[in-house]
């Protein structure tokens, strides 16, 4: 179950941030609106939402699961791929502090996304993609294993993070698009097919018994429903614009851990 939720509003200069999609540029005004949105879903979810002001320093820099791996047992504080978002992940280690009496980092050459971090039960998968490394991965895994975790790292080829074309919902179900559908790491379990029209709607959130989606994709948003999934739609298209998904938009602390 999750209780507590991190949210950082989206930065005046959000529109200058990495992107590879060709949508177009975002609407600050419409961008402000949608997390609002996003915000008043988790909350409909049961979530308590701490809301953190802009960093006008970091164009990202609301896209704050990059930043930290939070669990039960610890928070890990990443160290982002991108040059132009390093430094980010400090500016989370005092909020994090009021739910965790342990934090975690990584050190040296690792380069780590939130974004890569796929958590099944108490395995992680981590992508290792252009944003997450080799050292990343090893760091990260002998971090989870002290805590009882197990990792696995998983190729990630095709898209920007692990979790842009997979995430897990719950009793063996995933939901998946592109080079996930027919990946062998995902083989022995059911995974929901998102066909390539609307494979943005593959990163999802469950949380609390309700999966958040985007809005617009009426074939994801069935196939949810059809297989059993209460839904709660959300209007994503300015973070989209900046590859951005539901998940990247908030830290998602587990209830054991939170105070």
């Amino acid at each position: 179950m999750i209780k507590n939720v991190i949210v950082r509003k989206p930065s005046k200069n959000f529109a200058d941030g990495i992107t590879t999609s060709n949508l177009g540029k975002p609407n600050y005004e419409k961008a402000l609106k949608q997390h609002e949105q996003y915000i008043e879903a988790l909350k409909k979810c049961g979530c308590n939402v701490t809301i953190l002001d802009a960093d006008e320093r970091y164009p990202d820099s609301t896209f704050v699961e990059d930043v930290a791996i939070v669990t039960e047992k610890c928070a890990i504080i990443t160290k982002p791929g991108a040059q132009s978002r390093k430094g980010e992940e400090k500016e989370i280690i005092d909020v994090l502090k009021k739910f965790y009496n342990n934090i975690e980092f990584l050190s040296g050459n690792a380069c780590l996304d939130g974004g890569d971090i796929l958590r099944f039960e108490n395995h992680f998968y981590i992508g290792q993609s252009k944003r997450t490394n080799a050292e990343g991965a090893k760091q990260l895994t002998e971090i989870l294993n002290k805590y009882g975790y197990t990792a696995s790292t998983v190729p990630v080829k095709k898209i920007l993070h692990l979790k842009t074309g997979i995430i897990y919902l719950k009793e063996n179900t995933f939901i998946g698009t592109g080079e996930f559908i027919d990946n062998d790491t995902f083989k022995d379990f059911t995974v929901i097919n998102v066909d390539s029209k609307e494979a943005y709607s593959a990163n999802c959130i469950l949380i609390n018994d309700n999966v958040i989606i985007p809005k617009n994709f009426p074939n994801s948003k069935k196939a949810l429903i059809n297989a059993g999934y209460k839904t709660i739609e959300v209007e994503m298209s300015e973070f989209e614009k900046m590859d951005g998904g539901l998940t990247c938009l908030s830290l998602r602390i587990p209830v054991d851990n939170s105070k």
